[in-house]
């Protein structure tokens, strides 16, 4: 028989349940275990310090390891709070409205499982699949992610599972945290799932101090079950994508980048700072002076003039392969034009290709205005490169190069190539940071929602140019200067008139010497007796 507790022994374990919420979960919580049933519920010291989070602070972050009992702890919070306090409203979100349901239901069981005394405080009023009411006025609530959700009322808690992989997690941000404004809190829990998005910026800013979220990374070690011996078991059949995501909480490796994470490491740990930060804005970065031993390679994007979009150009030395200056701004075009004529003048007046869109061509036009010599035309539809002296005589010509459906795909590939072979020099942080949220976009590469690939774009046409219209100049300079070389000087006349043909002369013969040994039978013939000689 189960022992029974007096009236007044319940009264003293609820107002020690009602002040801490370390007590309620760690005594009277029974959770459902996948092995064993229902068992009770005993916090690890890595989910106590994390509820301690919880309740004391209003904004909490937490990037975890997989199964951690993170929304266990969660919904074990959830009952507490809703049990001890009145007219608390609850939000439940996440990447589908199944899931945040399945939050609730986890919720629905901590309450089921407690002993029937508690029910003295509050009882169930309403239960389904997305709602659960008490009589206190606590109500909880599982919701989709729809940008709507949430706005008609004040919200005491919002919860959102797996927040790196909602969709529209800033819309409905934006629209929900407003609903916090009385005094709620905001619980968002995930596995990372690439450097960009909601979450990812959440963390960034929170880690830097620059929003009001508390962070709380737990790493897959933190569980007093897991040694080396379980991690190298688990990784055994795991993807380094799903190793850095599933248990190692890194932003950089768990995305799908379309530059490997690894390479974005790598190019990271060698970025060097500028040795100048220069230009009308201190946006022009330099690394390497002009050379004259060098040759150098100038490609701009021109932005579009909305307020996510960058110019940005590289100053690229073609026999290093080093990019050797870097900007990224927001200038009047025309100062855009006269700032890429004053760094190409200052590199030499090294070749300048410029991305030919609507703003691109006046760009390009100032640049001719302005005399500069070395701009880079192609042919319409061919892409095949045409110097700028041929360019005036060329009807089908035209300056800058075309960034299309057809070339991006190439463009990518070849900086791609680049980058995992280690054949181009990148000391750029401000490019490291594009490279992270550049991103398969269902099989298109693309920059995450709310950021920017402007360097990125401008770096591929660089290495798209040097590789397939420089080099293959180059080469095809060499084979005509070998072909030349080869090539000797003879006086040999070839007779091309055939016995018959008007003008045919039988004496003369495919060698030109020919004629001068018959002058010379001839000769022997009429003076031979002067030598004695016989014709």
């Amino acid at each position: 028989m189960a022992y029974k507790l007096t009236k007044q022994q319940i009264k003293k374990e609820l107002i020690k349940c009602g002040k801490s919420a370390h007590y309620f979960i760690n005594n009277y919580v029974r959770i459902q275990h996948p092995m064993d049933g229902i068992v009770p519920f005993k916090m690890f010291d890595f989910q106590g310090d994390t509820l301690d989070s919880l309740i004391n602070y209003r904004f909490n972050v937490v990037l975890k390891a997989r199964q951690l009992g993170l929304s266990t702890l969660s919904a074990a919070y959830i009952a507490w709070l809703m049990l001890f306090h009145r007219g608390k409203s609850i939000l439940i979100v996440a990447t589908k409205k199944e899931t945040a349901a399945n939050l609730l239901k986890k919720v629905k069981l901590v309450y089921k499982m407690l002993p029937e005394w508690f029910f003295q405080l509050a009882d169930i009023k309403i239960e389904n699949t997305w709602t659960l009411e008490l009589t206190n006025a606590s109500i909880a609530k599982a919701a989709s992610t729809s940008s709507d959700v949430g706005r008609s009322e004040a919200l005491s808690l919002l919860v959102v599972d797996e927040a790196a992989y909602v969709e529209g997690m800033d819309e409905l941000w934006s629209g929900i945290y407003y609903t916090l404004s009385t005094g709620g809190s905001c619980i968002a829990l995930s596995t990372p799932a690439g450097a960009s998005g909601w979450f990812y910026n959440i963390c960034m800013d929170a880690q830097a101090g620059l929003n009001d979220f508390y962070l709380t990374t737990l790493m897959w070690y933190v569980h007093p079950d897991r040694d080396q011996a379980w991690f190298d078991k688990e990784t055994k059949s795991m993807s380094k994508r799903q190793i850095a995501a599933e248990l190692l909480c890194s932003f950089n490796l768990s995305g799908e980048t379309v530059i490997a994470p690894e390479d974005i490491e790598r190019i990271e740990e060698a970025c060097t700072e500028p040795v100048r930060r220069t230009g009308f804005d201190r946006n022009y970065w330099i690394w390497q002076e002009f050379n004259e031993e060098g040759s150098y390679l100038m490609v701009a994007d021109v932005s579009r003039g909305d307020g996510n979009d960058y110019s940005a150009f590289h100053v690229i030395r073609l026999d290093t392969m080093a990019v050797v200056a870097e900007y990224k701004g927001k200038p009047e075009h025309d100062m855009y034009s006269d700032f890429l004529f004053q760094v190409g003048m200052e590199y030499g007046e090294c070749m300048i290709v410029v991305e030919n869109n609507n703003l691109g061509i006046a760009v390009l036009n100032r640049l001719k205005e302005r005399g500069y010599r070395n701009v880079y035309h192609s042919l319409k539809g061919s892409h095949e490169y045409v110097d700028q002296i041929a360019a005036e005589g060329h009807s089908n010509a035209i300056p800058g190069f075309t960034t299309s459906t057809k070339t991006r795909p190439l463009l990518v590939a070849k900086l791609e190539e680049y980058i995992r072979h280690n054949s181009i020099t990148l000391p750029s942080l401000r490019l490291v940071d594009e490279l992270r949220t550049f991103i398969w976009n269902n099989g298109k590469a693309e920059h995450a929602k709310g950021r920017n690939d402007d360097l990125v774009m401008s770096l591929a046409i660089g290495c798209w140019v040097r590789d397939t219209v420089l080099i293959a100049n180059q080469r095809e300079q060499e084979y005509r200067e070998a072909f030349l070389n080869a090539m000797t000087m003879t006086r040999t006349n070839f007779n091309s008139q055939i016995r018959g043909q008007y003008g045919f002369n039988d004496r003369t013969s495919f060698f030109e010497g020919w004629d001068h040994m018959s002058e010379e039978k001839e000769k022997a013939k009429e003076f031979g007796w002067l030598i004695g000689t016989k014709a």
